[in-house]
C-alpha cells in the first residue's frame, strides 16, 4: 500500500491543531485536573501559574492582564453549561467492552460530543479574538512568531519501542 505523504500531513496538522484548541479552550478556561496524575507522572513544576500561557512573555501590563482575565473568565462562565454537557456524555457513554456493542448509541454519543466540540472550537476563536484587541501590534507579532516555532516543530515522536510504520 503506498502512502500519500500529502493527506497523512493533513490529517495529521489538522489533528494536531485540534487537540492544541482543545487543550487551550481547557487551559483558558482554567479546568485543573483534580488529584494525582494515573501512574504517578508530572506532579507540577517551576513557574507561574498565572493562566496566561502563551501570553506569559509578551510583557503584559497590568491592565491588559485584568481586561484578559475578565474576557478569559467571562467565556469560562459561558462555556460551563458546554463542559457540564461533554462531561455528562461521557459518563453516559456505552462501555463498547460490556459484551453488547451498540453501534447506533457509540455513534450518536460521538455525534453529540463533536457538536460540542465545535462549540467549545468557536468560543475559543471568539475568546481569541477578544483577547488579540488587548494586545499591542508588537505583542501580537511575538504571538505570531510563537505560534509558528510552534507549529515548525511538529507532531512529537513515536514513543520508544513503537513498531515503524512501513
Amino acid at each position: 500500500m503506498k502512502l500519500n505523504w500529502k493527506k497523512s500531513s493533513l490529517v495529521i496538522a489538522v489533528a494536531g491543531a485540534l487537540l492544541l484548541t482543545v487543550a487551550a479552550v481547557a487551559f483558558s478556561h482554567g479546568h485543573r485536573m483534580q488529584g494525582p496524575p494515573r501512574g504517578g507522572g508530572f506532579h507540577g513544576g517551576p513557574g507561574p501559574r498565572d493562566g496566561l500561557g502563551p501570553l506569559r512573555d509578551l510583557k503584559l501590563t497590568d491592565d491588559q492582564k485584568a481586561q484578559i482575565k475578565k474576557i478569559a473568565d467571562s467565556f469560562e462562565e459561558g462555556n460551563k453549561a458546554l463542559f457540564d454537557q461533554m462531561r455528562a456524555l461521557h459518563s453516559s457513554e456505552p462501555d463498547p467492552t460490556s459484551g453488547t456493542f451498540d453501534e447506533a448509541a457509540v455513534r450518536t454519543a460521538a455525534e453529540s460530543r463533536a457538536k460540542i466540540q465545535v462549540e467549545l472550537e468557536v468560543s475559543h476563536a471568539k475568546m481569541m479574538s477578544q483577547i488579540a484587541g488587548v494586545l499591542t501590534a508588537e505583542q501580537k507579532a511575538q504571538l505570531a512568531a510563537k505560534r509558528q516555532q510552534f507549529e515548525r516543530q511538529g507532531p512529537p515522536p513515536p514513543p520508544p519501542g513503537s513498531a515503524p510504520e512501513p
